[in-house]
């Protein structure tokens, strides 16, 4: 699957604009780590561009393994062909899966998926909408808010830079870096355009 086959399987399966844009800014910062790693960048932006496309039909608020979110759309993906680590990979971002997050592919899904959606929300109440100026101490003062984003699991964002073995620091500066390109197709910053 390519990356216009995996952006058609997105917007076919995600109409809420706010869940496109997650899984852009997921996107981008997972092709910078691949690019940091020597690994493919198609295949680790697919990862994350696809790795929430089955959520908003098939939420999974039970978090039931095997039945939902992720599973219903790696059932799909691998009707598709998406190969297997790709598709453990999706599945291992939500742990109740029971999927170990055993490759460093799967390892970095979830380690950017909660730190993506929690760093969006830091650029959208800062004057600029932007991550041009958004800085590393900022985002953890917001961290040790628990009412600021409250849908993110600071859990999550932690015990995903201590998978990648990476301190939560720098993890938090290279995610920054690597949205900040891209931030105009996430409908922030100056050139701020419509998600699609």
């Amino acid at each position: 699957m390519n990356r216009t086959e995996a952006l058609q399987l997105m917007h076919e399966h995600t109409k809420s604009a706010s869940l496109r844009q997650h899984m852009l800014a997921v996107e981008a910062a997972m092709r910078a780590y691949a690019g940091q790693r020597g690994e493919d960048p198609e295949t680790w932006g697919i990862v994350g561009l696809l790795h929430d496309f089955d959520y908003e039909k098939f939420p999974n608020p039970e978090h039931s393994p095997s039945e939902g979110h992720p599973s219903w759309g790696v059932r799909l993906l691998r009707e598709q062909g998406v190969p297997e680590a790709m598709c453990r990979a999706i599945l291992g971002h939500g742990n109740y899966t029971g999927v170990p997050r055993d490759t460093p592919l799967a390892k970095t899904l979830f380690a950017v998926d909660e730190l993506c959606g929690f760093l969006v929300a830091c650029a959208l109440v800062r004057p600029s909408r932007s991550f041009a100026d958004l800085e590393v101490s900022s985002v953890k003062k917001k961290l040790k808010d628990k009412a600021f984003a409250k849908g993110v699991n600071r859990d999550e964002v932690r015990v995903g830079a201590e998978e990648l073995g990476v301190p939560l620091d720098e993890h938090i500066a290279f995610v920054i870096q690597a949205l900040r390109p891209v931030e105009g197709a996430l409908g922030l910053g100056a050139a701020a355009a419509p998600v699609g």
